[in-house]
């Protein structure tokens, strides 16, 4: 068992959210017991998310995607009143780190997707910025896009979009971006980087790895997120030696 105070501060000791502007607060978002049994890690605070907590018996949750989003109505009705409710009845502590979760350098999402992919040399996409969201590297030989794109839905699990750019050609040097950060993809495309990783496609997606030359590929913002939180499980359990479960609540989008 460990207080909920300490398990708050190793979080905030370990993904240093204070370091990055984001569109959430990071951190502690609900309180919950004092004492600290029982973690369950999972991508998004959702209702379904909530419910598996309460019946492993957990005592605080740890998302990607919690709550008190910018912009979004400060009023508690509805679908937020019910998963706010589900917490404060059940005494659950929801602990929620979203960009903080994308960067952290061994247990973020995208470093975690360098590992499945096989990326070697991983770097800031964005020069001069340690803390950028996008991150670029480059793999041991050159693939095909046919060949990043099957290496991508085997080891996600699910068949990722693939835009081929006019020339097909061979890929050394790849960018990414878990979630939806398709946007990055035109800094990636002026570094003269041969393909780009991201969970989600826009409309201008398409436009920009065409006209661009860039190879593009969309596998799925839940997909690309899930590696973070489950990293995050086994490092909780490894660190304070409480049972800790990551709960995948799957996602088609």
């Amino acid at each position: 068992m460990i207080h909920r105070n300490e398990l708050e501060h190793h979080l905030n000791a370990l993904l240093k959210p204070e370091q990055i502007k984001d569109f959430c607060p990071n951190g502690l978002q609900v309180q919950g017991s004092d004492e600290i049994h029982k973690i369950v890690t999972g991508v998004t605070a959702t209702q379904a998310l909530i419910a598996q907590a309460i019946d492993e018996k957990a005592d605080a949750l740890v998302v990607h995607h919690g709550f008190f989003w910018k912009n979004e109505s400060y009023v508690i009705r509805g679908m937020k009143y019910k998963r706010i409710k589900a917490l404060l009845d059940h005494n659950i502590s929801l602990f929620a780190y979203h960009l903080p979760l994308d960067i952290h350098p061994e247990l973020g999402n995208n470093a975690q997707l360098a590992q499945l992919f096989e990326i070697n040399n991983v770097q800031p996409l964005e020069v001069g910025n340690p803390l950028s969201v996008a991150v670029r590297g480059e793999f041991s030989h050159h693939i095909s896009g046919d060949e990043l794109s099957t290496r991508i839905s085997q080891q996600l699990s699910r068949n990722c979009l693939h835009i081929t750019p006019p020339s097909n050609k061979k890929i050394k040097t790849v960018a990414w971006c878990s979630g939806g950060g398709q946007n990055y993809i035109e800094l990636a495309a002026e570094q003269g980087i041969d393909a780009f990783i991201s969970g989600e496609i826009s409309e201008q997606t398409t436009h920009v790895a065409t006209e661009m030359d860039i190879h593009f590929f969309a596998a799925g913002h839940h997909a690309t997120e899930r590696y973070g939180a489950k990293a995050l499980a086994k490092h909780l359990e490894k660190e304070l030696s409480i049972p800790t479960v990551f709960i995948d609540i799957d996602n088609p989008a």
